[in-house]
């Protein structure tokens, strides 16, 4: 739970951004020691009565969260380029009100370029020029500010690292789409996806959501077969199902707490299938144990990206249903928790045309629709929207 939530009433920002103020504005090669210095102190007063003030960081920037997060998903180009005007537009004439702007894509790169002598200066790009500007135009138009940070999908640390990496034969392993992951059982790896997030929420922005926060598809097919360090799970108990569980949902609890001084929401997506079952054994991803540790759970839904299911022989042609039949199992799964994060789903709003003729719709304003009034109808209310190139279905009705 953020530190926001948990410290509201106790009114501790105030103090707590005089004390660090001083800090936040050292000099630029002190920033590391400083963010430690800020963790350590929030982990002591944390161990303080509720009464006692906490300490947080301030960013400069204020938003409120909304009524509920109706949001899109924006690249790095879009979010630095001429796209990013069209996206401010659809917020400011309808309902949406929230982007999840990549900070840290898919490939491994930042989409900023960070300052020189930044342990990510090599991976930053220059998609986004100001980000701090982006974010205070966020700001003036009262749109709520969503990180995106893919966690273990990173080809490029795969291939500067490969020994954080999974190799086959002397070579790091790349799936079928030539994508490399890195180990979720390395704790070189948490924590350098954590400081890229700390970074974020330094900038202003008021939510981390990780991405990819599992182990590649398909690899309890290759477990056996590939070389990689089991860190500190090499010695517990169990078998590598269980190891892989604890490792994915131990980033997610440990990326959590080292985010809590910085005031931020975390959310991770997560695959949908993995709240149908006790667990998705191959990947790693418990649906309850990251629950547990979140603020929000945003599980991929897309009608699109699941074969016959909940009896529907074609989900894509039955947006509707399938929405509704998943928004059961997943409520049930959280009703299971003492306390459950808010439920925030991606939702389809791209034509899936690659399933055939037959197995698809185009997706446009009604078929989103259906998939929100699916939402609606089973007592969710916050949705995300996904478009790989941020083109959104005009002549939506977003709210209930």
């Amino acid at each position: 739970m953020s530190l926001k939530k948990l410290t509201a009433a106790a009114g501790s920002a105030l103090l707590a951004v005089s004390i660090l103020q001083p800090a936040i504005k050292a000099e630029e090669k002190t920033e590391h020691t400083h963010d430690h210095q800020i963790r350590e102190m929030f982990l002591t007063a944390k161990a303080l009565p509720e009464s006692m003030p906490r300490f947080v960081y301030d960013s400069g920037l204020s938003f409120e969260y909304p009524d509920a997060v109706r949001g899109v998903y924006v690249t790095g180009h879009s979010a630095g380029g001429e796209r990013f005007n069209s996206l401010l537009e659809l917020m400011n004439t309808t309902d949406l009100n929230a982007m999840v702007i990549d900070v840290k894509e898919d490939h491994g790169y930042l989409t900023y370029m960070p300052e020189e002598g930044s342990p990510y200066y090599d991976i930053g790009q220059p998609y986004i020029k100001d980000m701090r500007a982006v974010l205070e135009t966020l700001e003036e138009n009262d749109v709520y500010p969503i990180a995106r940070v893919v966690v273990f999908k990173d080809s490029i640390l795969a291939e500067k690292r490969p020994d954080l990496s999974f190799q086959d034969n002397g070579e790091v392993w790349a799936n079928g789409r030539g994508e490399s992951f890195v180990n979720p059982f390395e704790k070189e790896v948490w924590d350098y996806n954590v400081d890229i997030a700390i970074e974020a929420a330094k900038m202003g922005f008021q939510e981390i959501q990780f991405d990819y926060v599992r182990f590649p598809e398909g690899f309890e097919n290759r477990d056996d077969e590939l070389v990689y360090g089991t860190g500190e799970y090499g010695d517990d108990e169990g078998d590598n199902v269980s190891k892989r569980v604890d490792a994915v949902s131990d980033f997610v609890a440990y990326a959590s707490e080292q985010l809590e001084p910085y005031d931020v929401d975390v959310s991770v997506d997560i695959f949908g299938y993995s709240a149908t079952l006790p667990e998705a054994p191959g990947i790693g991803q418990n649906f309850n144990r990251i629950s547990e540790n979140v603020d929000v759970i945003s599980s991929m839904i897309y009608p699109s990206h699941w074969t016959s299911y909940f009896g529907i022989e074609k989900p894509d042609l039955e947006p509707y249903n399938l929405v509704a039949e998943y928004s059961k199992v997943e409520n049930a799964k959280l009703a299971e928790l003492e306390n459950p994060p808010v439920s925030r789903p991606w939702l389809q709003d791209f034509t899936a045309s690659y399933l055939g003729s037959g197995n698809y719709l185009v997706y446009g304003a009604a078929e989103v629709r259906a998939q929100i009034e699916a939402l609606y109808d089973n007592g969710i209310n916050e949705f995300l929207l996904w478009n790989a190139g941020n083109t959104y279905s005009e002549g939506v009705n977003y709210l209930p």
